[in-house]
């Protein structure tokens, strides 16, 4: 405050010395703290009088209500029957359970209320608990206020309910006053209450007013008070005498001599202990309604303030309780947020291995489909994890590896959707070759990624391309009289030489298929998730293998593509290893089997990832995948018809630029679906704009308008680095900065951060002439520009001849 002054400058600055005073105090308070001022157009100052007419009109209508803005109806509430708040009306920080009909121009605040009720207009209730739920049935509230206040008389707490009318004057003398909105003798007749009771013989006449009449009840000598111990005054009761009479033995006090004796610190407990039990209803609410609101804030408030037990335990009952396994993931990975909060930046990175024996059990359990005492099991755990921030954050790394879990087991929802048929089992030693385009995802990416693709819905526009004239990824399987399972991977072509080689003869050399890094995990997990291989099994691996296929497998496979390409190689391998594995072991699988058989290979190799790549590697040409927003996940592929002689065109205008820089996305994926599962309202908004952009783009190769097509690839890009903040290195900033002048737009492939950029030309066959400008462009580093077309003819499956040379018959054998 005050920049650039000193205190003398500062008091100086004020007029007589009771300004002087006040500013030497305002000084003392605030100079330590920085001050920014900021101009709020067409605002408008509303002084807050005593008036109630005057509180209810600002908690309904904006300051200067001409403009006719009002307030959002509901803050910080739950309410159950939502509809029944008239427009005009106001809720703030409320539970509102059941019926609740809440009339224009009134306000509750602060209360927990049970339905049936029907407040009518111009009423203001506020501090209300759920015990005065059933005093409130029946009674027709119009133009009252009904305040429920904890009080403290030295060592004694109690709650004390106060009323009075919406046109009510405080301080006017009674002749001339009103109470409930009626002149007070209308009030001493309807009730029998009299003068005497409200103020002492000699209090003078002019002094007796609203504000000090002992109205209000604080205290009985035999019962305990309630609502309706002030309710009685409206008149509308039975039994008035009664109530009278109970009215006259209690102890009241005055609203005057209340207010010195009102408990603030338990009221704004009381309030925040509100917020927080409506805030636990909005959890199960927004979780099983599978709604996209963020409950980030509440899980960092409720950390502050203490409350994050009760928060905890919301979400364990939600996480066990839950109708499948999505919502069940959507839980823990809230937990896990909550626990991140409260470590407080501190105790390492949230990203990390979750592997501690000690969560073992509950992990099994997950696995198991025993969701409920997995829930449990995870909760008896956390708490031997919450005592520093290195262990909550180890806690938090747990709860997001069960939540893995879970999304795998949603994923797998697909497998209904695959299916194959039997046909000719190929010769012994005969090679089953599948070969395959890369692809290029040209918008909607990340929307296919598990959990987004089922909790919001995906539509990726993808393309088939050839690579510099060829299919770059392939395998091919044959059967061999070894009862084992071979396993090779090549550099580069079926011709090529031999890379890796791996032979598993026990069922146990299978049992790191999961482990993404192992040797051969891939393929092990084809054979198992192709059910070749039955595993786990109490038959022995060669006992299967000669009983169901009289012999072993040999696999090949190769890439042409460098790792980290962002052209799909992963997923595409994956599609063609199991198309060769599942033909030569005697069976026909569709595309549509493949695309869903990839999903359930990748989650039970536990690498996680969407369905684009395979859609755009195995479907031919061009084409949208889409996915709907339920479970089970099923794509839906359709092939985008453009016009004739526009796929040649495309091929004229694409070109591949390798940037140099290998794709590093170890953690990538986790921090998006974290985000995700945060429901930051930026990630939300930009799952939106990536499906609608995704049909813009379908409908722009449908038209061949190459300019609009530009536009959504460069959208495309912009959305990516919204969803994956820092996947645009320098270099491939640069890169594309030199290119813009000459391209209609640009993105680079799959998740981004390196590998290949795919390039829209404004003029055709540009390869050699964007070579130069990239040459003469500095901290490239290397590069390559390849050629790219368009696949029109999908992947191919065939059988080819056999090699006796290489142990596929008898006689043949080499030792591994």
């Amino acid at each position: 405050m005050a920049g650039g002054m000193t205190e003398e400058d500062f008091v100086k600055g004020g007029g007589d010395a009771s300004v002087r005073s006040a500013r030497s105090v305002l000084w003392t308070a605030l100079r330590g703290f920085p001050l920014s001022m900021a101009c709020i157009p067409n605002a408008s100052y509303d002084y807050m009088s005593a008036s109630a007419s005057d509180h209810i009109r600002s908690l309904t209508l904006l300051p200067g209500s001409a403009s006719h803005l009002r307030f959002c109806k509901t803050a910080h509430s739950h309410v159950d029957q939502p509809f029944l708040l008239e427009d005009g009306s106001s809720v703030i920080n409320c539970l509102l359970e059941g019926a609740v009909q809440l009339a224009a121009g009134s306000v509750i605040q602060h209360c927990h209320l049970q339905g049936p009720l029907v407040i009518g207009p111009g009423c203001l209730l506020s501090g209300l608990n759920v015990g005065s739920s059933p005093a409130l049935r029946g009674c027709s509230l119009h133009d009252i206020v009904l305040q429920g206040h904890h009080v403290r008389l030295r060592d004694l707490s109690c709650r004390v309910f106060t009323l009075t009318g919406r046109l009510d004057d405080w301080q006017s003398p009674v002749e001339k006053a009103t109470y409930l909105n009626v002149p007070w003798a209308e009030f001493f007749q309807r009730t029998g209450v009299r003068e005497g009771d409200l103020w002492d013989a000699e209090m003078p006449q002019r002094s007796r007013c609203l504000l000090s009449a002992r109205l209000f009840p604080v205290l009985h000598a035999r019962e305990v008070l309630g609502l309706e111990d002030v309710l009685w005054l409206l008149g509308l009761a039975t039994g008035a005498s009664e109530k009278l009479a109970r009215w006259r033995t209690a102890w009241r006090m005055s609203w005057q001599e209340l207010m010195p004796c009102l408990d603030t610190e338990a009221e704004l407990d009381a309030r925040q202990a509100l917020f927080f039990l409506q805030g636990q209803r909005k959890v199960r609410r927004v979780l099983l309604g599978r709604q996209d609101s963020s409950l980030l804030p509440l899980a960092r408030s409720a950390v502050h303030e203490g409350y994050h037990k009760a928060l905890l335990g919301t979400l364990d009952e939600v996480a066990s309780t839950a109708s499948d396994a999505g919502i069940a993931a959507r839980a823990l990975a809230c937990i896990a947020e909550v626990l991140g909060c409260m470590a407080q930046g501190e105790g390492g990175l949230r990203s990390g291995p979750a592997a501690n024996r000690e969560w073992a059990s509950a992990f099994g359990r997950l696995e198991s489909g025993d969701i409920a005492g997995g829930v449990q099991e995870l909760a008896a755990e956390r708490q031997k994890w919450m005592s520093r921030p290195a262990l909550l954050v180890r806690a938090a790394r747990h709860y997001e590896g069960a939540e893995q879990i879970l999304v795998r087991q949603a994923v797998m929802s697909s497998c209904q959707f695959i299916t194959d048929e039997p046909v000719e089992l190929p010769p012994l030693g005969h090679w089953v070759q599948v070969v395959c385009p890369a692809r290029l995802d040209l918008s909607g990416g990340w929307s296919d990624t598990p959990p987004i693709t089922y909790e919001h819905g995906g539509a990726v526009v993808d393309v088939a391309v050839l690579v510099d004239g060829c299919r770059p990824i392939g395998a091919r399987v044959r059967r061999i009289v070894q009862p084992e399972l071979r396993l090779v991977s090549l550099s580069g072509t079926p011709q090529s030489e031999v890379v890796a080689e791996l032979v598993c003869r026990e069922l146990e050399h299978l049992q790191d298929y999961c482990q993404p890094h192992a040797p051969g995990a891939l393929l092990k997990a084809a054979f198992i998730c192709t059910q070749v291989v039955q595993f786990p099994s109490q038959t022995p691996l060669w006992a299967q293998l000669m009983k169901n296929f009289g012999g072993g497998f040999e696999v090949h496979t190769w890439s042409q593509l460098p790792h980290g390409s962002g052209l799909g190689t992963s997923s595409i391998l994956a599609g063609a290893v199991m198309a060769s594995l599942y033909r030569a072991a005697g069976k026909a699988a569709s595309t549509e089997s493949l695309i869903h058989a990839v999903l359930h290979l990748e989650q039970r190799l536990t690498t996680g990832g969407g369905w684009q790549d395979q859609v755009g590697g195995l479907v031919p040409g061009i084409k949208i995948g889409r996915s709907k927003a339920q479970l089970p996940l099923r794509v839906e592929v359709e092939q985008i018809q453009v016009p004739d002689g526009f796929t040649e065109t495309l091929n004229n205008h694409l070109l591949l630029v390798y940037t140099g820089k290998t794709r590093l996305a170890r953690n990538l994926l986790q921090d998006v679906v974290r985000n995700w599962y945060a429901r930051l309202p930026s990630i939300v908004q930009n799952a939106d704009a990536l499906v609608s952009n995704a049909e813009e783009c379908a409908q722009a190769l449908r038209q061949g308008d190459l300019l609009l097509l530009g536009k959504c690839l460069d959208c495309y890009w912009q959305q990516k680095k919204c969803m994956a903040p820092g996947c645009e290195p320098l270099a491939v900033g640069r890169m594309m900065d030199a290119l813009r002048p000459y391209v209609y737009g640009q993105c680079l492939a799959g998740a981004g951060g390196g590998g290949f950029l795919y390039i829209l030309t404004k003029a055709p066959r540009q390869k050699e002439a964007l070579h130069q400008i990239l040459a003469n462009t500095e901290g490239l580093g290397n590069f390559s520009i390849h050629s790219i077309e368009v696949d029109t003819g999908g992947f191919s499956v065939e059988v080819v001849g056999c090699d006796t040379k290489d142990g596929a018959h008898p006689g043949g054998d080499r030792a591994v």
